[in-house]
């Protein structure tokens, strides 16, 4: 049986590229057709009656019509704006790169349904005051497990001995951590603090509410931000974009007010 020539979706608006002088292709992630795109005709003129439901970090109602190359938007109606992100530099810094990490990894037009849930959870957190950095690094966690990345923390990749409570070391090449003793084999392996690898654990294996009751600070904070980002650079094979952005916005915002991005 053919599929329907219109069609309608859930949608986060993940990506959006300009066209000609007024058009534009939008990147959607969806619960069910995985990452899609659509195109929108004169989207970017003043009287669109689409622009406002199809700008990036939106989820929205979208309805299409399937098309040779690319499907035509025809219709939108947002169901969530998170406005609190559009309203604040940090926040919405932090959910660009999120979006930009779906982008990266998920397959086009391959449903991943816990994917979507954990993209709008992630969103929503981020329009709640708390620890953004704790909620990067529970969203790329999660990621990596349901793209099918999800790190060995437990035991050792090589020998697979269950590691002891002391500084194992982290390889990106092999997916998981690695005990002192076959630590020295692997070049790029990253030593982890035993607070780092607790912490480590306790996201991996736990809700964002448990993970959340744990205080995460300055150097523990970005000895996970850089064990995880090596990871992801790892397996993309090139540098995220909006790590550079993000930072930048760090080191501003340490100098100016050293609480702020907590």
């Amino acid at each position: 049986m053919s599929e329907p020539r219109e069609y309608q979706t859930e949608a986060v608006v993940i990506k959006k590229t300009r066209l000609g002088e007024a058009d534009g292709i939008f990147t959607f992630y969806t619960p069910h057709l995985g990452k899609i795109q659509g195109f929108a005709r004169s989207v970017r003129k003043p009287k669109s009656k689409l622009a406002g439901h199809l700008e990036p970090l939106t989820h929205s109602q979208v309805s299409l019509v399937r098309g040779h190359n690319l499907d035509t938007i025809t219709g939108s109606q947002t169901i969530n704006s998170f406005l609190p992100l559009k309203s604040d530099l940090w926040p919405m810094s932090c959910a660009l790169y999120v979006v930009e990490l779906v982008n990266q990894f998920a397959a086009e037009n391959q449903e991943n349904y816990p994917l979507f849930r954990l993209l709008l959870e992630t969103l929503e957190l981020l329009c709640r005051a708390g620890n953004k950095e704790l909620t990067l690094r529970y969203f790329e966690l999660k990621m990596l497990e349901a793209v099918g990345f999800r790190p060995q923390l437990r035991e050792c990749v090589s020998c697979h001995r269950a590691l002891e409570p002391e500084v194992n070391s982290f390889c990106p090449g092999s997916g998981g951590m690695l005990c002192p003793q076959c630590a020295p084999t692997q070049p790029w392996s990253v030593p982890i603090s035993v607070n780092a690898q607790k912490v480590l654990h306790l996201v991996q294996d736990s809700n964002y509410d448990a993970a959340s009751r744990v205080k995460i600070e300055g150097g523990l904070s970005a000895e996970l931000e850089n064990v995880l980002s090596h990871y992801i650079r790892f397996l993309l094979e090139r540098d995220v974009k909006t790590v550079a952005w993000l930072d930048t916005l760090r080191r501003q915002s340490m100098q100016a007010r050293p609480h702020a991005l907590r």
